[in-house]
C-alpha cells in the first residue's frame, strides 16, 4: 500500500496545539493570580479565565488530532498495512482527512479517538460513559461531535472533485464514494449501531470491513491512475519535479565550487 501524507499540515497543526496549550496556561495563571491578588477586578479576571478556557480547548483539539502519539494517521496506516500495492492511502492531502483509493473503490475514513460505549439512534452517534465521561469532556477530551455532518461534507467534497476531473465512465465505475466511521481507542465499545448510515467499527476491524465493502467492484489499473491524478496525485510528475530540484541544487553547488576556485 502506498501512503501519501501531508507532513507540513500535520507539523503546522501540532505547533498550533502546543502554542495554544502554553498560552492557555499563561492566561489561566494570570486569571487565577488576579482572583486572589485583586479580587475587586472581577471583569478582567472573568475575561482571562474565559479566554484561557477557550485556548485550552483549542490546544486539546489540535493536540489530540496532530500531536498526541500515536497520531491518527499513523494508527490508520498500521491498521491497513498489507492491503496491497494497488491501494493508496491519503492523509490530509485530499478534501477528506483520510481517503483510501484502490481496486475496491474510494473510501472516506472518518476517525474518532473517544472512549466509552458508542450507539446510534435518532440520526446521531452517541457516546455513553457516565460521570467519568463528563469529566473527560470538560478537562481533557472533546465529545464525539457530529460525525454525520463530517462524513457528509467529506464525501460530497470528494465526489465533487472526482466528478469534475474524471471521464464520466470512470466516475460512474467508482460510485458511490463510501464512508466508514472508525474508533481508535481500545476502551471504545461499539454497541447498537445497526441503524447507522455507514459502517461503524473499531480500528482493528477496519481492514476486514473494507474487504467486505469492496466485494463486487474492481477498478482497473488505468482507472486508478486517473483517479489519483484527479486527486492531484501524480507520482511521475512529482518524481520529475524532485529530480529537477536535485539537478538545480547540484548545478548551484558546481557553480559555487567553480567560483571558489577562481578566487
Amino acid at each position: 500500500m502506498r501512503v501519501v501524507t501531508n507532513e507540513k499540515f500535520i507539523a503546522r497543526n501540532a505547533k498550533i496545539g502546543r502554542y495554544a496549550g502554553i498560552a492557555a496556561i499563561v492566561v489561566l495563571g494570570a486569571g487565577v493570580y488576579l482572583t486572589f491578588a485583586h479580587p475587586e477586578m472581577v471583569g478582567p479576571t472573568f475575561v482571562l479565565l474565559i479566554v484561557g478556557f477557550v485556548l485550552s480547548q483549542v490546544g486539546i483539539y489540535f493536540t489530540n488530532r496532530w500531536a498526541r502519539p500515536p497520531r491518527l494517521d499513523l494508527q490508520l496506516t498500521k491498521a491497513l498495512k498489507g492491503l496491497g500495492r494497488d491501494y493508496t492511502l491519503y492523509h490530509y492531502s485530499t478534501p477528506a482527512s483520510h481517503l483510501l483509493v484502490g481496486p475496491g473503490g474510494v473510501f472516506v475514513i472518518v476517525m474518532r479517538f473517544q472512549r466509552g460505549r458508542i450507539t446510534y439512534s435518532k440520526g446521531k452517534w452517541r457516546q455513553h460513559g457516565g460521570l467519568m465521561l463528563w469529566y473527560w469532556r470538560i478537562f481533557a477530551q472533546e465529545g464525539i461531535g457530529r460525525p454525520d455532518l463530517e462524513i457528509k461534507a467529506e464525501v460530497e467534497a470528494v465526489e465533487q472533485l472526482l466528478k469534475e476531473n474524471l471521464p464520466e465512465e470512470d466516475y460512474e465505475a467508482l460510485k458511490p464514494v463510501q464512508a466508514i466511521l472508525v474508533f481508535t481507542d481500545p476502551r471504545a465499545e461499539i454497541d447498537d449501531v445497526s441503524e447507522a448510515p455507514v459502517p461503524t467499527v473499531k480500528i482493528e476491524d477496519l481492514k476486514d470491513t473494507i474487504k467486505k465493502l469492496a466485494k463486487g467492484k474492481r477498478l482497473t489499473g488505468e482507472q486508478l491512475k486517473r483517479i489519483r491524478r484527479a486527486l492531484g496525485d501524480d507520482p511521475k510528475h512529482k518524481n520529475k519535479a524532485e529530480s529537477s530540484a536535485k539537478d538545480e541544487k547540484a548545478s548551484k553547488k558546481d557553480k559555487d565550487a567553480k567560483d571558489k576556485d577562481k578566487k
